[in-house]
Parts: structure tokens; sequence; C-alpha cells
């Protein structure tokens, strides 16, 4: 009885119990709001390269904000709550996943799927707001979330294709999706600013698939970390990192997109960012390691952030 709690989810007596107001803290947390900040900081990078402005004008401020609802907690739960629902097998062999909502019945299985649903279709019409370009896009990153989870597709346990997805989502998707709600004309958008994001956020995942190998080898799912191992996923994680470092020295050695001024900024922290990959990121790594690299990875941003609108 306790197994078919925990699988399909509290009845109605038991959020009556529990409270309502829990409940929608429980909603929340499957839509993981400690992420909502990795999609709205390239939807800002984005912004930033339309505007050439850190601080939009005001009048642009309640579309803009809109637009970080949408990029943030809505897209989230849908793409996270669909995830959940699907990967419910393996999470119960992953003890990272041990507080997982789904997992102790505090979110119910059918209600993932719905909340999946549900925030999916309020992300799409909520991204009309922000302007057509926008919603195409949202539409598009739905869709692709839900391809990676759901079967028969499901991206994530095809080698390659997992690390694709995250990737190109956060490193172009973002930074674009920023772009479209200011100005819905692509045609001025830096591609080359998106590719230097994605190979930044290929080097960031792969690592992140090492902190699951355990798990999803023993749940069958074929991701790029079972696929290859350990080892071979971190040198391939290192080497995107260091691509994705050198070419922002040879933007700015161009002028291209980052200010030439940047260029001996870029050339002292391309080693320490390497350095810091090596130091902890690891083929038995965890998380920290991952937060304590994208937060070394700011620096670097926040400068560019200064020099582009001006203000340095």
């Amino acid at each position: 009885m306790d197994c078919v709690t925990t699988l399909v989810g509290p009845g109605r007596s038991a959020l009556a119990r529990r409270g309502w107001g829990r409940h929608v803290l429980d909603v929340v947390a499957v839509g993981r709001p400690a992420f909502w900040v990795v999609s709205v900081v390239p939807y800002y990078v984005g912004i930033l390269l339309a505007t050439h402005r850190l601080v939009p004008e005001v009048g642009d401020w309640p579309r803009l904000a809109v637009g970080a609802l949408v990029m943030g907690p809505l897209l989230w739960l849908s793409v996270l709550a669909i995830n959940d629902a699907h990967d419910l097998p393996g999470d119960l062999l992953n003890p990272r996943k041990s507080k997982s909502p789904l997992l102790d019945g505090r979110v119910s299985l059918t209600e993932a799927k719905r909340l999946a649903v549900g925030a999916g279709i309020a992300s799409v019409v909520i991204a009309l707001f922000v302007g057509t370009t926008f919603a195409l896009g949202v539409l598009f990153a739905v869709v692709l979330g839900f391809a990676y989870s759901v079967p028969p597709v499901r991206l994530k346990t095809r080698a390659g294709f997992d690390v694709a997805s995250n990737s190109l989502a956060l490193g172009t998707f973002g930074p674009l999706a920023g772009w479209a709600a200011v100005d819905s004309d692509l045609s001025g958008f830096p591609w080359l600013m998106a590719l230097q994001g994605t190979l930044a956020a290929i080097g960031l995942y792969l690592p992140t698939t090492l902190a699951d190998l355990a798990a999803d080898r023993a749940a069958g799912y074929k991701t790029i970390a079972v696929r290859l191992g350990a080892r071979a996923t971190y040198r391939l994680g290192f080497a995107f990192w260091i691509a994705a470092a050198g070419l922002s020295v040879v933007l700015a050695a161009l002028d291209a997109v980052i200010p030439r001024s940047m260029l001996a900024l870029e050339i002292v922290m391309v080693p320490v960012l390497v350095a810091a990959y090596r130091r902890f990121i690891g083929p038995g790594m965890t998380f920290k390691g991952v937060v304590i690299l994208a937060s070394l990875f700011l620096f670097p941003c926040g400068t560019f952030a200064l020099t582009y609108t001006g203000v340095l």
C-alpha cells in the first residue's frame, strides 16, 4: 500500500490534512526555483545584447517581466514536471532525488503530467503578450522539453541528443528569447555569442550527467555518460569548456561582439577558468563543483555586460 501511495500520490483527504498552501509549495518545488536563474540569466543577456543597456527602459519593464515569468517558473515547471513523471522509475534508484515531491507522494504522477501540460500551455499563451516571435520560441522550447522526456522520442536516453537539447536550450535559446522580447527582428542577433554560450553550456552540462551516472546506468538510461563512461565524458566536457574560453579570446581580439578592451581580461581569465574546471570538476563530481565553476564564469560575463553597455 505504501508503494502505491508513493507512485500514485496523496488523495484529497491527505491534501486536506497537509493543507493546500503546503501543496502549492510542493508544486513549486517540482519547478526547482533554484533552476530559474539558469534560464533567466541568458534571457537577460539577450536583452542586454539587444538594448546595449544594463537596465532596460522603464516602458519595457512590464513586457520583459512577463518574459522572465515565462522563461523562469512556467517553462521550468512544464519541462521538469514531465521529466520527473517519466524519470520516476530511475529516480527511485537515485539517492540525489530522494526529496522529490513525486517520490514520497506529495505530488502524484497524474498531477505532474497535468502540471507539465498546463504550465506548457500557459507559457505559450502568456508569451504572446511579449510577442509572436518570442511565443514561437517558447512553443519550440516546450516541445523540446517534452521530446527530451517522453517516449518514444525521449532524447534523454539518446546519447548526444541529451547534451544538444539542454545546451542549445540554454546557450542559444535563452539569449535569443531575450533578444526577441525586445526586438522581433532576429537578423541582428549576434550568433557568435550564441555559439560561445552553447559551448560553455555543453562544458557545464556534461559533468552534471556524471552525478547521476550510477542511477542512470541501473535504470537502463543510455545517457552520454552511460554511453561514454565517466572519464571520457569528463574529458569531452573539459574540451568544450576550453573551446568556449578560447573563443572568447578570439572574439575579443577581433572586436566581434566582445569589445577588444576586454582582451587582456579574457587572456587572464582563460587559464583561471580552465584550471578551475580541473579543480572543481571530475569523473566523480557532484553538482557543487558545477555551481562553483558557473559562479566564476559570471565574473567575465559581468565585466562584458559593463563594457558592452559603456559603463567601463
